[in-house]
């Protein structure tokens, strides 16, 4: 049985300090069960620069943006990294955009930290829309795990 597409949201690609936790264990541990599908790795270094070498930055901005609604259109499954004092306004974009689509949607939020309104762990409607799409928040890695092998077991 093929494994589901699963785009993967977060902003860990932007900092050298969360890229190597993203790349060497978060995209391997979730390879395990689905196909994930990295953002990251759909606009180079490289064209990003000579984009904003010819003064093209609005360009290419507007590009990986299309790039990623493609890729989250493609997959049937979002995962977003929702840590922070307040999640990643993109990565919540994307969750958003990925719900009102139909599709399931986890976060992972292991930071202990509450970041939205009493009883829920970050923004309400980022709550609902994650719940509403019949996903859960999970607080670790290995506990979204548990959760993936269970929807997929279904």
């Amino acid at each position: 049985m093929p494994r589901p597409r699963c785009y993967v949201a977060s902003p860990l690609g932007f900092s050298e300090t969360t890229r190597p936790w993203y790349n060497d264990v978060l995209l391997p541990a979730l390879a395990e069960l689905v196909e994930p599908v990295d953002p990251w790795s759909l606009t180079t270094e490289d064209e990003v620069a000579e984009a904003h070498a010819a003064g093209r930055d609005r360009e290419i901005a507007l590009e990986i943006g299309r790039r990623n609604i493609e890729a989250i259109r493609s997959s049937s499954l979002l995962i977003a990294q929702l840590d922070g004092q307040e999640a990643d306004s993109g990565t919540v974009a994307e969750l958003g955009y990925a719900a009102g689509l139909g599709l399931r949607c986890f976060g992972i939020r292991s930071d202990f930290r509450e970041a939205g309104e009493a009883g829920v762990p970050l923004n309400l409607q980022v709550v609902s829309f994650v719940e509403a799409s019949g996903g859960v928040i999970a607080p670790s890695l290995d506990a979204l795990l548990v959760h993936l092998r269970a929807e997929l077991a279904d």
